[in-house]
């Protein structure tokens, strides 16, 4: 049998097939690393329609992109190009399939419609892996995809290429993807190949039939149903994802090793491998631009509100001059070396704070920078560009406020620093990057909407519109539904902007908003870190005592050694039922600090658990063991703190610890203290 898989699918609203299930081959056309995790993408090549018979040429679509990318060259002869490889293809491929005219090999359903005249769309696509450990990734994978949307069917046709440059149709890796339609709102959806007892399985760009016919037809059933139109962009939707992977790899090998260096509290493998892909994004971008027009001399930078320094570090290393500069300096800055340029100081936003030799300014998670960038950019210089990578929201004033409940708050501010872009005249586009984030959604100002002579008249524009911003957040004026695309100055058009009045142009001095507040120079510890110990430690009891002595008590069996005594779990008690049976002076104390009480319990997770406002005594028998999996940085440290902290049960639970002594992570008395190896390492790095 050739049937790998089948799924009924219900349309409950009659409005999601066909239409949805079209949208799932997409996704899996254009991401299918979201299902294929060992992929990193998939570059589309060219697209077009290409005819049932034999010979003929294939017709280019819309939005061809040939050459995996942007920066491949004018959009007609790019199409141009993706036309006749897609023609050569063709005529190949056909002679290959059964009895050389194209036909599908049974059981996969024939193409065409009635007649066999109608003409099917076709996709070149190369499948990129991802990195493998210790090694080189596999190299990328080519597939032509065949849609008959006649019929419902999109068939993946695997290519060789052989020493003649030629393809070859891999025919034992042919599968196809059917949708049918069964009755009123009921359809299906199969995956069938044509000789499952010859497929081939490499792991990575050809997985495991029993893996097409499980997880990757459970995905195309929910996305054909659920499918919604997304609020952003498309990953990486601006540069190539085949240069983006090829880079990418290389800078993670190349930087890996500040991993295991890191000196920050901040978790190392999310801040390395985070800025390293933003740099391999701004890297290929700016290669791009060189390319489109015409420059040889890499671009220079500043990263404002640089934070640890290493995308200015790796950017630097790179090729590109420029600098970070950031109100605090941080212990990793020293780690560089003077080739890193990075300054303290603090950014006021103003004539003093212009960068007219630079050609790029970054704001990475740069917070109350963020709508000031483009601003920056535009009064720099007419050149100036800006990637801005927004995170917390602000304004140009302080905190940013919702306008609005029809939007999610990300999409809203993302939507008015967009605004503030086309307000100081840029083409901005928007893309999402491939980062450990959920606000990875970065806006690039590369090339403006006016000629140089009409400078000044848009900074008139800029100035009026942060005054209304001001003032329009003091009277809370802005009602509007939205922010429409298509509206780039809210309403501040190019006429109106030459009638403004010559006081309502002038910039306040040397700064441009005298109530703007830049992020304290010593960052304040407010979440209970810096309590003294004794008062935690009094804090961490006296709940402990609060949580055993409730009634009725909970007891869990211990059979640790086929011991059947009782381990007295206690109750578990709201956090306002705590807080109510604390001092006034003690919850007096803790109100002072971010989270107060419910931070400090947190924090001490060795004792208690805080799930759903509940505090529980914490069970270390129901603690589910390390995976395997667990990133080695994380396996390494766990080990390292193994026995560096006493137990708390061991010393203060009525019933002991309910672990033995050699499953408890924590020290059952001072004799089987270990030095912390974390402590050890640094104080190696300060020597």
């Amino acid at each position: 049998m050739g049937l790998v898989g089948t799924a009924a699918v219900r349309d409950g609203g009659g409005a999601a097939l066909p239409h949805g299930f079209w949208a799932a081959v997409r996704v899996w056309l254009e991401k299918p690393q979201v299902a294929n995790r060992r992929l990193c993408g998939a570059a589309i090549e060219a697209e077009g329609t290409v005819p049932l018979g034999e010979g003929g040429e294939a017709s280019a679509l819309l939005g061809v992109a040939w050459g995996g990318g942007s920066g491949a060259g004018p959009e007609g002869r790019a199409a141009s190009a993706g036309a006749a490889e897609l023609s050569r293809l063709w005529r190949e491929v056909c002679g290959q399939l059964p009895a050389g005219h194209g036909h599908l090999p049974s059981p996969l359903t024939p193409w065409g419609g009635p007649g066999r005249c109608s003409k099917l769309r076709a996709v070149l696509r190369t499948l990129l892996p991802r990195g493998r450990p210790g090694g080189p990734p596999a190299p990328p994978t080519k597939e032509l995809a065949v849609q008959d949307v006649y019929n419902g069917t999109v068939t993946f046709l695997p290519l060789e290429e052989n020493s003649e440059g030629k393809y070859q149709v891999k025919k034992c890796n042919i599968y196809q993807i059917q949708l049918t339609h069964v009755k009123d709102e009921e359809w299906s959806v199969s995956i069938i190949a044509p000789f499952p007892e010859d497929w081939f399985s490499d792991g990575i760009a050809y997985p495991k039939l029993a893996w097409l016919g499980n997880e990757l037809l459970s995905k195309l059933v929910k996305w054909s149903v659920e499918q919604k139109p997304s609020e952003f962009k498309s990953t990486l939707s601006l540069i190539s994802v085949a240069k983006y992977s090829k880079v990418y790899q290389d800078l993670k090998e190349k930087y890996k090793e500040m991993v295991k260096v890191w000196p920050e509290v901040t978790d190392p493998e999310k801040f390395v491998y985070e800025d390293v892909a933003i740099a391999t994004y701004l890297l290929i971008l700016w290669e791009e631009e060189r390319q489109e027009k015409g420059l040889t001399k890499k671009q220079s930078f500043v990263d404002l509100g640089c934070g640890n320094g290493l995308l200015v570090h790796i950017l630097n290393n790179e090729g590109h001059s420029g600098r970070g500069i950031d109100v605090r300096r941080r212990k990793i800055w020293d780690m560089y070396g003077p080739e890193t340029h990075l300054e303290e100081s603090t950014i006021m936003p103003g004539d003093s704070h212009l960068f007219p030799d630079t050609d790029w300014l970054i704001g990475n998670h740069s917070d109350e920078l963020t709508p000031w960038i483009p601003v920056l950019a535009a009064r720099s210089s007419y050149s100036c560009c800006y990637f801005v990578l927004p995170c917390c929201f602000f304004d140009f004033h302080g905190k940013y406020s919702r306008k609005q409940s029809k939007k999610t708050q990300y999409r809203e501010y993302l939507d008015f620093v967009t605004q503030v872009g086309f307000v100081c005249g840029f083409h901005v586009e928007e893309d999402c990057l491939r980062i450990p984030s959920t606000k990875r959604v970065s806006l690039i100002g590369k090339n403006r909407t006016y000629p140089p002579t009409e400078h000044a008249l848009i900074d008139k524009q800029i100035t009026q519109y942060i005054n209304n911003r001001q003032t329009c957040a003091v009277v809370t004026c802005d009602r509007r539904v939205g922010f429409n695309h298509n509206d780039r100055s809210d309403g501040v058009s190019k006429e109106a902007g030459s009638e403004l009045s010559e006081n309502e142009t002038e910039t306040a001095g040397t700064i441009w908003m005298p109530g703007f507040q830049p992020r304290e120079k010593v960052e304040q510890i407010r979440n209970c870190a810096s309590l003294p110990r004794d008062f935690v430690d009094d804090v961490v009891l006296n709940v402990a005592n609060l949580l055993l002595n409730a009634a009725p008590q909970k007891s869990c069996s211990n059979m640790h050694g086929g011991n059947t005594n009782t381990w007295n779990q206690g109750e578990s008690l709201s956090l306002k039922e705590v807080a109510e049976r604390l001092s006034k002076e003690t919850l007096k104390r803790l109100k002072s600090e971010y989270g107060g009480l419910q931070t400090l319990l947190k924090n001490n997770h060795q004792v208690f658990e805080v799930l759903n406002g509940r505090v529980h005594i914490r069970d270390w028998r129901k603690e589910k063991p390390s995976r395997k999996t667990k990133p080695e940085v994380k396996r390494r440290l766990s080990a390292e703190a193994f026995k560096t902290r006493l137990c708390w049960f061991f010393i203060h639970h009525p019933d002991g610890c309910s672990l033995p002594s050699e499953s408890c992570p924590y020290a059952h008395g001072t004799e089987e203290l270990r030095q912390s190896q974390i402590i050890k390492k640094k104080k190696h790095i300060q020597q």
